[in-house]
């Protein structure tokens, strides 16, 4: 398979469901039960008393038949082909919505029996796994289903022929497929709560704010700086991709939708065609990190973790910032190498203009933020931001009818079809991880092959999160590794934490009592501050079945719920990188073939750009930038912002004007010392001082050899 084909796969699959998105009834009948998909999940999330067992039936009955009818099966070449695919389609289609109706018509007779299976209770648990994996086969291709073939038969088949550590004794077909549907576990779980909930209700947000215009004002509000800043197209779509990226969650369609407007306004501007993609593919990737959506990444995390939403998207907000400015500086610094001109100020929009043409636009996301501020669920704030869209509508010139609101209703059930079959087939992974604790085994494996190495692990998971990003996408490939190897991460994080209390002699009194009970003869030097080596050689002797007590009488409850979200987040950053990273990178795929320059090429100048994707993790685990006082994340923050200018300053070999040699080296360890986690404000300011001492000789020797061409 060639780099193009999966793009190209892509392509072929969305122009087959155009085709019947514009079929004489089919179009018609798809849009109405695209309607009805919306209002049932708006009756769910608002009204219902329904089980969530039963919400999570009709969840995937209901879009198990909208993907059956709107992706078909197989590609047929005749007419007669494509009736006879539509058939088994739609046979397919309600058959799911009949898996569904029997789960909620048979529970109560299932419990009955002491959860022995029926006949009929085969069939249709069988029934249901093998359309899950069919829709997800039609909407992500074919590794998801695969993976979950090998999941499910190492839990009922070969896990017990594995030795070692993986080695399961295996469970029966029936309590496999019990746990995976009829039980309301697996594609029925907590992930599937999540899909119908939180997801579903942000992403027809995200589809309302879309309907009314709110793309376009995002876009024109992003271009105002075009014509004001040397190559001011490269902010554009850093800022239109950071705006549609935090409503939107997907980095394909962020870049798709504004990659269109903003890659030709780069080039135009003079910036290389593979540099307007690859900052295109950079920006739009980090839509996924901006709140309040992130992919959905910000609901799962807050499932996961038992931590608010608001206090998920509150603490992301600043490091996804961060990651754009980084982008930014390779546009900076481009556009002073390519001597990118301005674009003609008649071109651009003016500020107020647009402001006065679309400010109401603003209203429905101050309109959630209060909402969750003021302590409603974030289905409730997002249900009520969809009507204050419609509202805030009516105060321009052109207001939602009710047929945009339709048509916004079921726009917002087309774009969740896929996160929808993605996230039912995830949740059967999920179950198999928590029935079997594989989790657990593969986080001491990781634990063990780091040698107790934070660099280490986090290495090791970037290595894994771009293998699986190869096959699943962005939010399935945080989901699996968040699952195996969050809590080596997050134990490791505390470990640290406990390092630095011994050493500085402050480990508190109940801590104490700990080492009472599993290590009594080390009390007398815990009394004293010790180094680093005989703080950790004390932590070996204190058991691991002492070890989580330890830290929750250690360490605060705010400080253990912020290494938590720490380690989540390093691992859902750190999922991103498939998007950008060859061999496969959709969203620089993506962007290519708006540009038309070689997908491979392009997908390795984006992996360059998206360099913050890599070193921001690592303030997550070594400095305050989550979780510490907002003194301490602004200065963070500050000195960060120059410390990524000066590595890309170095990588680029550019600041202002061409770097020799000796400075360009230079950059990596200036850089390196305001990044660095010494704790020490004066190290900071030294760097900082060398760099903006680089930074003004750079201007300097610019004006200069610009005089001289002009000369």
């Amino acid at each position: 398979m060639n780099a193009t084909s999966p793009p190209e796969a892509r392509d072929e699959a969305a122009s087959e469901s155009r085709e019947r998105l514009d079929h004489p009834w089919l179009g018609r009948a798809l849009f109405a039960l695209a309607i009805v998909v919306a209002l049932s999940h708006l009756y769910f999330n608002t009204l219902s008393t329904l089980s969530e067992v039963w919400i999570s039936a009709l969840h995937f009955g209901m879009f198990g038949l909208l993907c059956a009818l709107s992706v078909p099966m197989l590609k047929a070449r005749s007419a007669g082909g494509q009736r006879l695919m539509l058939a088994v389609d739609i046979l397919l289609g309600l058959a799911a919505l009949g898996c569904a109706f029997y789960l909620i018509g048979f529970e109560d007779a299932l419990y009955a029996r002491g959860v022995r299976f029926s006949p009929a209770d085969w069939v249709v648990s069988i029934v249901a796994l093998a359309l899950v994996l069919e829709f997800a086969r039609r909407t992500t291709g074919w590794f998801i289903p695969v993976l979950c073939l090998v999941a499910l038969t190492y839990v009922a088949w070969w896990g017990r022929y594995v030795g070692g550590v993986f080695g399961f004794p295996g469970l029966t077909w029936e309590t496999v497929l019990y746990r995976s549907y009829l039980g309301g576990d697996g594609m029925l779980g907590s992930i599937a709560r999540i899909s119908w909930s939180y997801v579903f209700m942000f992403i027809l947000f995200g589809a309302f704010l879309v309907r009314s215009g709110a793309g376009d004002f995002i876009i024109q509000l992003a271009r105002c700086a075009a014509g004001r800043f040397i190559g001011g197209p490269g902010f554009v779509a850093v800022f239109a991709s950071g705006l549609m990226g935090s409503v939107s969650g997907s980095s394909v369609a962020n870049t798709v939708s504004t990659g269109v407007i903003t890659i030709p306004l780069m080039r135009k501007a003079g910036f290389p065609p593979r540099f307007a993609a690859g900052v295109e593919a950079a920006a739009s990737t980090g839509g996924q990190l901006m709140p309040p959506v992130m992919g959905a990444g910000a609901f799962i995390m807050a499932s996961y973790t038992q931590v608010s939403y608001l206090t998920i998207i509150g603490v992301a907000a600043l490091p996804a910032l961060l990651y754009f400015l980084s982008v930014a500086m390779f546009v900076r610094i481009e556009a002073k190498r390519s001597n990118a001109r301005q674009v003609e100020t008649e071109e651009a929009p003016r500020l107020l203009e647009v402001l006065k043409g679309g400010w109401h636009f603003l209203l429905p996301l101050v309109v959630l933020v209060a909402s969750l501020i003021h302590g409603f669920t974030p289905t409730y704030a997002a249900g009520i931001a969809i009507l204050s869209v419609v509202v805030a509508s009516w105060l321009s010139r052109h207001p939602m009818t009710p047929k945009a609101i339709l048509e916004a209703l079921m726009l917002g059930s087309r774009n969740m079809v896929t996160t929808a079959i993605l996230l039912l087939t995830v949740g059967l992974i999920v179950n198999v991880v928590s029935t079997t604790g594989i989790g657990n085994t593969f986080s001491l494996m990781i634990t063990d092959w780091a040698g107790g190495s934070l660099l280490i692990t986090m290495v090791l998971i970037a290595i894994a999160s771009l293998v699986l990003g190869m096959g699943l996408p962005v939010t399935a490939a945080y989901i699996v590794l968040g699952t195996l190897s969050a809590p080596a991460l997050y134990g490791l994080m505390a470990h640290g934490q406990l390092v630095d209390l011994l050493m500085a002699g402050e480990l508190p009194e109940q801590a104490r009592a700990i080492f009472m009970l599993a290590a009594p003869e080390h009390l007398e030097a815990l009394k004293a501050p010790m180094d680093a080596a005989s703080a950790r050689e004390l932590l070996t002797t204190v058991p691991d079945d002492f070890r989580h007590q330890l830290y929750e009488q250690a360490l605060s409850p705010h400080t253990l719920t912020m290494l938590l979200v720490a380690a989540h987040m390093v691992i859902f950053w750190l999922s991103q990188d498939s998007n950008v990273t060859p061999p496969v990178c959709l969203t620089a795929f993506a962007a290519a073939a708006i540009a038309r320059t070689p997908p491979m090429r392009t997908g390795f100048t984006a992996w360059k750009i998206a360099k913050g994707l890599y070193i921001i993790p690592l303030l997550f685990v070594w400095s305050p930038l989550i979780g510490g006082t907002p003194l301490e994340m602004a200065t963070v923050f500050a000195f960060a912002l120059f410390g990524i200018y000066a590595i890309i300053a170095g990588l680029e070999g550019f600041l202002e004007h061409e770097l020799p040699w000796w400075l360009r080296l230079a950059m990596f360890p200036i850089g390196a010392l305001m990044l660095w986690p010494h704790g020490q404000l004066a190290l900071d300011g030294l760097g900082l001082v060398l760099f903006l001492g680089a930074l003004m000789w750079s201007a300097r020797a610019g004006r200069v050899t610009t005089r001289s061409a002009m000369a």
